[in-house]
C-alpha cells in the first residue's frame, strides 16, 4: 500500500506542471460545445411560423428585405470597379486616373457660387473675395455681364444676360455641367451676403449626402401654398448633389413655364413643382441660422445670440460693412477658440492628476508636447543667443550678424507678446513696460515649435504711482500650428529629361564612366532621357582643332554609343571661352531646344540613375518650381580607409562621405522658366556681360524669378571622390565655394584627426 501511494505521488508530481494546460483545454472544449448549442437554438427560433416568407414592409424592396440596399438607397462606400478585358476586342492600354480618390469615387465636399452684378462686381464681390473666399475650397463668381473685366484674384463666369432668372438658369446649368460630378454640396449665395465660411463647412460635414436637401432660410411664397417654402437667396442656401442631378432635366421646363421676378423664388418653385421638395431651415438635427441686419447696424455692438450663431448675415450694403462684419465674426470665433483651449487645458490638468505621474506629468504649456529629451550629446538641440540688434548664430557661419528681416520681426513680436502676457497676469495691480532686452535665447524643437527664453529689464508701475525697475526671465513657446497640405500642380513621370553635360579638358578622365552609367541606367532601360554634350574649348585648343582635337576621344565614344543604340543621337555643341560661366553656357543650350524642355544640368562626376531622373521630373514644375539637388560626395578613400579596408561597391547605400552643400552644379528646370528669368536678368544688367561670370543658374532663379526653389539632399546622386580644379578666372565667391567643396570633401573630422595622429607618430619615430 505504501508503495502504491508513493507511485501515485510520483505520477501526480510529474503531471503537476501540465495541470494548467489540461484544465485550459477542458474549459475551452466545454465553452465550444455550449456556444454551438446556443447557435443551433437561435437558428431554430427563426422558423417559428411555417409557410411562405412574410412580405417586405411598405416602401421596402425585396433586396432591402434580404439585407441588401434597394433602389434609391445607394451605397456610398468607395468601391473598385474590376477591369474586364473582352477577348473579342483588340487590346487597349488601360488609363489610370490621376488621383486615387477619383478611382474610388470620392467627391469634394463643398462648391460655392456667388451671384454678382455690374453694380457690385468691383465692390461687394471684391469684399467677399477678400474676406471669406480663401476659406472655401472652391468658389466661383457668376454674372450676366458681357466681357466683364475680372478683378484680380477672382474666377468669374459671365453668361452674357443680366436678367435675374436667366442668370440663375445659366448658373445652375453651368454648375451641373462642370462640377455636378465632383462635389457633394453646392452653396449658392449673393455678393451682399456675409457667410461664416468655417461654420458653413462645419455644417456640411455633419449632413449625410444620401438625401435630397434644399436647406436655407425658408420663406413663404406670396399668395401661394401655405405648406410650400423657398430658400431666401439673400441668406444663401445649400443644395445636395442628388437634388442637383434630379433637377437638371427640368430646368428648361422651369424656364418656360414658371414666371417670377425673384430668382430664388423661381428656383424654389422649380424644385417644388418638379421634385416635390420644399426649403427647410433644419435638417438631420442641424440648423441653418441666419441674421437680418437692420439699417445703420453697428456690428461691433451686436451682442445677440442669434447674431453670434448666424451662418449668414444679410443685407450687407457696402464694402466697409462687409469688412467690419468679418472683423467682428473673426473676433467671436477667436474668443470661442481661446475658451475651448482653456477648457481643454483644465480637463488635461484634472486627468493628469489621476495618472501614475500625477501633477508632475503636466507639461508646459498645457496641451503642447513636452520638450525633446536627447538620448546622447549628439541629439542636444542648441540655443541661439540674440539681442535686439544682433544674432550670434548666423546662417553663413560668422559669429555675429545684424538682426534683420524675418528674424528681427520675430524677436520684436516675441518681446511684445511677453510684456503683454505679463500685464495680463498682473494688471491692474502692476503694469509693466519694457526697458531693454538683456539676453535672448531661442531654439527650434521639432516636437513642439520655437522656444524662447528672455531676460527682460522691466519698469513696474503700481496703482499708487510707484515705479521700480527689475529684471525678469520669461519663457515662451510658439507652437507648431495645424499642418496644411500645399496644393501643387499635377506632374507626371513620363516627361522627357534633356541632360546637359558641360565638359572641359580637365574632365576628360571621367567622361567614359559617365557615358557608361548613362547607357546602363537610361539607354538600356529605355528611359525617356536624352543627352547633349557641351565641349568647352580654351582659345588655344580651339585654334589647333584641325591638328589635334582635345575632345576627339569623347567624340569617338559618342560614335560607339550611337552605333550600339541605332535610334539614339547624342548631339554636341562646341564653345570657345576662357571663363566657362554656367549662365553663358545655358544661354547657348537654351536657344537650341523648345521652350517646354525639361533640363537636367549635370556634372561629369554624376552617376545617372532612373530613381533620380524620376525625382527630377516630379520635383520640377513648369512655372512653379525648380529643383537643385544636393549630391552625396564620397570622401578621399586614401584618408578614410588608409589601406585597411576598401570601399563598398554596393551603390544602394551611401558610403563614407557627405552632402556637398557648396555645389550648385546640378539643377532641374524648364526652359521656359529659365528664359523668363534670363529676360529679367538681361533688363537688369543691360550690356554688362561680365556680371554673368559671377553668377550661376541658381542665382538667376533666386533673384530674377518668383518660382519656388526646391533645394534638398539627393541620395540618388552619388559622386566618387576627385579633386576638382577651381578656375581662378571665376568670381571670388564661386572660387571660394569650389575650394571649400574640395576641402570638406577630403574626409570627416575623425578621419582627418586619425591621419594627423598617424603622421605625428611616424615623424616621432
Amino acid at each position: 500500500a505504501v508503495g502504491a501511494a508513493m507511485r501515485l505521488g510520483a505520477v501526480l508530481s510529474a503531471l503537476r506542471p501540465a495541470l494548467p494546460l489540461l484544465l485550459g483545454l477542458s474549459l475551452g472544449c466545454s465553452l465550444s460545445l455550449l456556444r454551438a448549442s446556443w447557435s443551433h437554438g437561435a437558428a431554430e427560433e427563426r422558423c417559428l411560423a411555417p409557410g411562405p416568407p412574410a412580405p417586405p414592409a411598405r416602401g421596402d424592396s425585396p433586396e432591402a428585405a434580404e439585407g441588401r440596399p434597394g433602389p434609391g438607397h445607394e451605397d456610398f462606400r468607395p468601391r473598385i470597379v474590376p477591369y474586364y478585358r473582352d477577348p473579342n476586342k483588340p487590346y487597349k492600354k488601360v488609363l489610370r486616373t490621376r488621383y486615387i480618390q477619383t478611382e474610388l469615387g470620392f467627391h469634394e465636399r463643398l462648391f460655392v457660387a456667388v451671384l454678382t452684378s455690374k453694380a457690385t462686381l468691383n465692390t461687394l464681390a471684391v469684399a467677399v473675395n477678400k474676406t471669406v473666399a480663401h476659406h472655401f475650397p472652391r468658389l466661383l463668381y457668376f454674372t450676366g455681364l458681357r466681357s466683364a473685366k475680372v478683378p484680380h484674384g477672382m474666377v468669374l463666369v459671365a453668361h452674357g444676360d443680366e436678367r435675374p432668372i436667366w442668370l440663375m438658369y445659366e448658373t445652375m446649368n453651368y454648375i451641373h455641367q462642370h462640377f455636378g460630378s465632383d462635389y457633394d454640396w453646392f452653396y449658392i449665395m449673393q455678393d451682399d451676403t456675409y457667410a461664416q465660411a468655417e461654420q458653413v463647412k462645419a455644417l456640411v460635414t455633419h449632413l449625410s449626402i444620401n438625401q435630397d436637401a434644399y436647406l436655407g432660410r425658408a420663406e413663404e411664397f406670396i399668395g401661394g401654398d401655405e405648406q410650400a417654402r423657398y430658400c431666401h437667396g439673400g441668406f444663401g442656401y445649400l443644395l445636395s448633389r442628388s437634388l442637383l442631378l434630379k433637377l437638371h432635366p427640368h430646368l428648361d421646363s422651369c424656364r418656360n413655364e414658371i414666371l417670377s421676378v425673384r430668382p430664388d423664388e423661381w428656383l424654389g418653385r422649380c424644385i417644388i413643382d418638379f421634385l416635390g421638395i420644399t426649403c427647410v431651415s433644419q435638417l438631420q438635427g442641424q440648423h441653418y441660422r441666419t441674421y437680418e441686419l437692420a439699417k445703420n447696424t453697428e456690428p461691433e455692438k451686436e451682442e445677440e445670440e442669434d447674431f453670434q450663431a448666424a451662418l449668414a448675415v444679410h443685407p450687407v450694403s457696402d464694402m466697409t460693412l462687409m469688412y467690419r462684419l468679418h472683423k467682428q465674426f473673426s473676433r467671436i470665433q477667436l474668443d470661442r477658440v481661446y475658451q475651448e483651449i482653456q477648457d481643454l487645458q483644465m480637463q488635461i490638468r484634472n486627468l493628469t492628476a489621476l495618472t501614475p505621474a500625477g501633477e508632475a506629468g503636466v507639461t508646459w504649456p498645457v496641451g503642447i508636447n513636452a520638450p525633446f529629451l536627447p538620448k546622447s550629446r549628439f541629439e542636444v538641440i542648441s540655443w541661439d543667443y540674440f539681442t535686439e540688434q544682433h544674432l550670434f548664430s548666423c546662417p553663413d557661419g560668422s559669429p555675429k550678424c545684424e538682426l534683420s528681416g524675418a528674424s528681427k520681426a520675430d524677436v520684436s513680436e516675441i518681446i511684445e507678446s511677453a510684456v503683454e502676457q505679463l500685464n495680463h497676469l498682473y494688471q491692474p495691480l502692476v503694469r509693466f513696460s519694457k526697458r531693454q532686452l538683456l539676453n535672448g535665447y531661442r531654439r527650434f524643437d521639432p516636437t513642439r515649435g520655437m522656444e524662447y527664453t528672455l531676460d527682460l529689464l522691466l519698469e513696474a508701475a503700481t496703482q499708487k504711482g510707484h515705479s521700480h525697475v527689475l529684471a525678469k526671465r520669461v519663457s515662451l513657446v510658439r507652437p507648431l500650428s495645424k499642418v496644411e497640405i500645399i496644393p501643387m500642380p499635377y506632374v507626371t513621370e513620363a516627361t522627357r529629361v534633356q541632360l546637359v553635360l558641360p565638359l572641359t579638358v580637365q574632365d576628360l578622365d571621367f567622361v567614359a564612366n559617365f557615358l557608361d552609367m548613362f547607357a546602363m541606367n537610361t539607354l538600356d532601360t529605355h528611359d525617356n532621357a536624352l543627352l547633349t554634350l557641351l565641349f568647352i574649348y580654351h582659345p588655344y585648343d580651339a585654334q589647333r582643332v584641325g591638328q589635334m582635337d582635345v575632345f576627339a576621344g569623347v567624340k569617338a565614344m559618342v560614335g560607339e554609343l550611337e552605333k550600339r543604340y541605332a535610334d539614339i543621337k547624342i548631339p554636341w555643341i562646341s564653345v570657345k571661352t576662357e571663363v566657362p560661366s554656367q549662365v553663358k553656357l545655358m544661354d547657348i543650350v537654351s536657344k537650341k531646344h523648345p521652350v517646354d524642355t525639361l533640363f537636367f544640368l549635370a556634372s561629369v562626376w554624376t552617376e545617372i540613375n532612373m530613381e533620380f531622373l524620376n525625382r527630377c521630373r516630379m520635383n520640377t514644375i513648369s512655372n512653379w518650381q525648380v529643383f537643385f539637388p544636393v549630391h552625396f560626395q564620397e570622401f578621399n578613400p586614401a584618408l578614410v580607409y588608409r589601406g585597411e579596408q576598401t570601399a563598398s561597391s554596393n551603390t544602394d547605400f551611401l558610403r563614407d562621405g557627405h552632402f556637398d552643400r557648396h555645389s550648385f552644379a546640378e539643377a532641374c528646370f524648364y526652359n521656359s522658366d529659365y528664359m523668363t528669368a534670363r529676360t529679367k536678368l538681361a533688363a537688369d544688367i543691360l550690356d554688362r556681360d561680365e556680371v554673368l561670370e559671377s553668377m550661376e543658374v541658381f542665382d538667376v532663379f533666386l533673384h530674377y524669378s518668383g518660382l519656388h526653389l526646391f533645394r534638398a539632399v539627393e541620395p540618388g546622386l552619388v559622386q566618387k571622390y576627385t579633386l576638382r580644379s577651381c578656375n581662378p578666372r571665376l568670381s571670388e565667391e564661386l572660387y571660394h565655394r569650389c575650394v571649400l567643396s574640395n576641402l570638406e570633401g577630403l574626409a570627416s573630422r575623425s578621419h582627418l584627426a586619425m591621419a594627423l595622429f598617424e603622421q605625428e607618430q611616424a615623424n616621432s619615430t
